[in-house]
């Protein structure tokens, strides 16, 4: 049992990366993390690790494409603890490609995670919150949520739905004392890239790319993210991203042009076939 006061926090996708990240960072603040991930060896080691000194967390498996799944896990968690604090949907793949390569089949892959996935979560721990009369649900988007993204316009649509979806329950919520925010990371050092899927592109020229950008580490990102959600900020961005992209978009719309158009040229550098 836990004491009664002891906050609890679900994380999907806690099992590698932001998601990882965010286990350690909430469980060094004294909230016990219950990591859901498809990865039951990988979590299973998170677990193993953030238990090492007393009991701070729990893994169970989780596939968010799975509603009864999604619902039976956050549910349970809840009868269990008595509470649930945070929700952290935060399980998402990538993909890269021009739109004219892409299969229906690639389409409804990332929207099954990438958006289907938040959209289970949130409906369903948006209700457990409303019963409870608090809790703070935090769903990863991307910088590529903000604005354009050539190239992976099929990622890029899931995260524009995900921020679209955080800040408008963001004041929605407010009356039932929930709080609603949006994580929109850009460049971090996760497997997410070696893991993500180029069609008809080359992979290690993409993995170059990123490579040569100034990547931020997870723990770095997870601090920056729990600070954002203690002020309750409806979007979590680093700061000099966003002041960069707040600049660029809307203040010199000719370089921004300009920018999304080398993207899509040095992107077809790498085309293969």
């Amino acid at each position: 049992m836990l004491p009664t006061n002891k906050k609890v926090a679900i994380v999907t996708g806690g099992a590698s990366g932001i998601g990882k990240a965010l286990c350690h960072e909430l469980a060094s603040q004294g909230i016990f993390v219950i990591i859901a991930d498809i990865n039951e060896k990988e979590g299973k080691l998170v677990e193993s690790s953030l238990n090492q000194l007393e009991h701070n967390s729990r893994f169970v498996l989780l596939d968010v494409t799975k509603f009864n799944r999604v619902y039976h896990v956050l549910t349970e968690t809840y009868i269990e603890y008595g509470r649930l604090d945070y929700l952290f949907n935060n399980a998402g793949i990538a993909m890269y490609g021009e739109l004219y390569d892409m299969s229906i089949k690639d389409w409804k892959e990332m929207i099954n995670i990438n958006l289907w996935g938040v959209i289970y979560g949130t409906q369903v721990g948006y209700n457990i919150m409303k019963q409870q009369g608090f809790g703070h649900i935090v769903n990863t988007a991307s910088a590529a949520g903000l604005g354009p993204s050539p190239v992976s316009t099929v990622y890029s649509t899931t995260k524009h739905a995900v921020v679209g979806l955080t800040t408008s329950l963001h004041y929605e919520a407010e009356e039932f004392g929930i709080k609603i925010s949006t994580l929109c990371p850009a460049f971090v050092d996760t497997p997410i890239f070696e893991k993500s899927k180029a069609i008809n592109i080359d992979k290690s020229f993409i993995s170059n790319q990123l490579k040569s950008q100034k990547v931020m580490t997870p723990d770095r990102l997870a601090k920056i993210a729990l600070k954002g959600v203690h002020k309750n900020k409806s979007i979590i961005c680093p700061m000099p991203l966003r002041k960069t992209m707040d600049i660029v978009f809307r203040l010199f719309p000719p370089a921004h042009n300009a920018l999304m158009r080398m993207v899509c040229k040095v992107s077809r550098q790498a085309r293969v076939g």
